[in-house]
Parts: C-alpha cells; sequence; structure tokens
C-alpha cells in the first residue's frame, strides 16, 4: 500500500497552472488561488534547513531513533517540507545548513513486520560535498 504513495519515495509535488504556486505533496486544488489546473513535478533533492527541532521522548515507534532531528526544509525551488535529518549530529546541524534528499528507513512494524521507507535530509558541506558522516 505505502508503494503507491509516490509523495512518500520522491519529492513530487505539484505546480499551480494558473498563478505558478509550487507546493508539497500534491493535492487537487491549488491551495494558493484555488485552481484544479496542476502540473505534477519532481522537486529537487537539495535544499537548507530553515528551521528545527529535537525529539527527545518519541513515540514508542521511534524510541530506538532518540533523539532525532525534525526540519523544516527550503528546496531550491522555494518548496517547504518537513523531513527528519539524517546521518547527522544534534550539535551539527544549524540554520541555512545545506541538505539533500536520501531514501532511509524510518520503522518497523515488530521485529518480523513490515519495514517503512521515506525521504529523509542529510547535511552537505558548504562546498556542496556529502558530510563526513
Amino acid at each position: 500500500m505505502w508503494r503507491e504513495i509516490p509523495q512518500r519515495y520522491r519529492l513530487e509535488g505539484a505546480v499551480c497552472k494558473n498563478c505558478n504556486f509550487s507546493f508539497f505533496p500534491p493535492r487537487t486544488i491549488c491551495p494558493n488561488c484555488g485552481s484544479k489546473e496542476l502540473n505534477l513535478q519532481n522537486f529537487s533533492q537539495s535544499g537548507k534547513v530553515l528551521s528545527y527541532t529535537v525529539i527527545r521522548k518519541p513515540p514508542s515507534d521511534f524510541e530506538t531513533c532518540e533523539p532525532y532531528p525534525v526540519a523544516l526544509i527550503e528546496l531550491l525551488e522555494g518548496v517547504k517540507v518537513i523531513c527528519q535529518l539524517t546521518d547527522c549530529d544534534v550539535d551539527e546541524i544549524s540554520i541555512g545548513m545545506p541538505v539533500e534528499a536520501v531514501f532511509r528507513k524510518v520503522r518497523e512494524d515488530g521485529e518480523d513486520g513490515v519495514v517503512h521507507y521515506a525521504i529523509k535530509f542529510r547535511p552537505l558541506t558548504r562546498d556542496g560535498n556529502l558530510s563526513k558522516k
């Protein structure tokens, strides 16, 4: 079932033909002008951290990850998404930090259950290369 939801596995959003507003995930109506004339678009995999928080008391499904950071990311197209950050220490995160999208395991349903994957973001160095982590 989860594999049939493209927004869980790629940054597929929409752009309004009427007002050119971009948004993620896609909807049937533009949240800016109400138009139904939309184009699906795959957004860039790069962006920057606008804000973040660290979850120190997670829900039971995420206890093995604690603490884990969640950030508001602005993609190159200006679209904003909220995603978990990965491959970094919480002390290394900063506002404006460049990041890129990666596909990572999110959780499992029990020891022998279904494994859920989704998009997370990892830091890039200032020169655009991957972080050493």
